[in-house]
């Protein structure tokens, strides 16, 4: 993290370093012993995954030179982590699924990860008004918050209104849509007035810290537990996440177990 190492966990963290530098190294000798072969078109992608990554290509030379290594070095690295990644993709492709007996059993065990209290989805047009404008500038934005609220209430596209004219670059390009929210995640004036209007709904100017908003209610959600099927996507993914790691380190162990490794320190 570019601070220094705390010294009463200093064996502790040059201890978990040092077991690092060793997995990594039995990894790369065990791609070598199996001949993994990353193409050069796909180090050139990985490349140019991590460039983008950088303001400009004078700022990732400055990267890689207060890493202390070259170029060439860093991407024989990305090269060797792209095999790596490979070569365990292919040995545990069979171990890593996660079964409907797993799912089930993760989802019966553990009910409070899927209670979901109540929440709103909710749309908005927003006019700002810059922190500490003068009253010239706070009135001009209310007046055009209140014709576009007159559009709205005479039945404009929302949506359109929204891409068109709300201030909020976040939620504009999706019509106003602001997703799902729970009491307390928006400013206390949008939280009130979104949780008191009923879907479909929309609300007369609100004025926040932000400018003024023009808010329309999508739908509603009270407190409740998630239903499996509705999980089913993120839970497989979490729980295949989870075996990908146990039985990667189990991979690493196997290594380690027949391999010669010596601590001098």
């Amino acid at each position: 993290a570019g601070g220094p190492v705390p010294p009463d966990r200093r064996d502790e963290i040059y201890r978990g370093l040092l077991e690092q530098l060793v997995s990594i190294r039995l990894l790369r000798q065990e791609v070598a012993a199996r001949k993994v072969d990353i193409p050069d078109t796909e180090l050139e992608k990985r490349m140019a995954e991590v460039m983008q990554q950088f303001p400009s290509k004078d700022v990732f030379a400055e990267m890689v030179k207060t890493q202390d290594t070259t170029l060439e070095k860093f991407r024989t690295e990305q090269r060797q982590d792209l095999a790596i990644n490979k070569m365990l993709g292919d040995a545990l492709k069979d171990k890593v699924a996660a079964t409907q007996a797993q799912i089930d059993e993760f989802y019966k065990q553990n009910p409070d990860r899927f209670k979901q209290g109540e929440r709103v989805r909710a749309s908005h047009i927003l006019i700002a008004v810059p922190q500490g404008a003068d009253s010239v500038t706070k009135t001009q934005a209310r007046t055009k918050a209140e014709g576009l609220l007159k559009k709205v209430k005479a039945g404009g596209d929302f949506a359109a209104l929204a891409k068109e004219d709300s201030q909020d670059p976040g939620s504009a390009i999706q019509g106003g849509d602001l997703g799902y929210f729970q009491p307390g995640q928006m400013v206390p004036e949008f939280n009130e007035v979104a949780f008191k209007l009923a879907p479909g709904k929309v609300s007369d100017l609100v004025e926040t810290q932000f400018g003024f908003h023009i808010i329309k209610v999508v739908e509603k959600q009270t407190a409740r537990t998630v239903p499996l099927d509705e999980v089913r996507p993120q839970l497989t993914q979490f729980l295949e996440n989870q075996n990908r790691q146990r039985e990667t380190q189990a991979f690493v162990a196997g290594l380690r177990a027949k391999g010669k490794v010596e601590i001098l320190i």
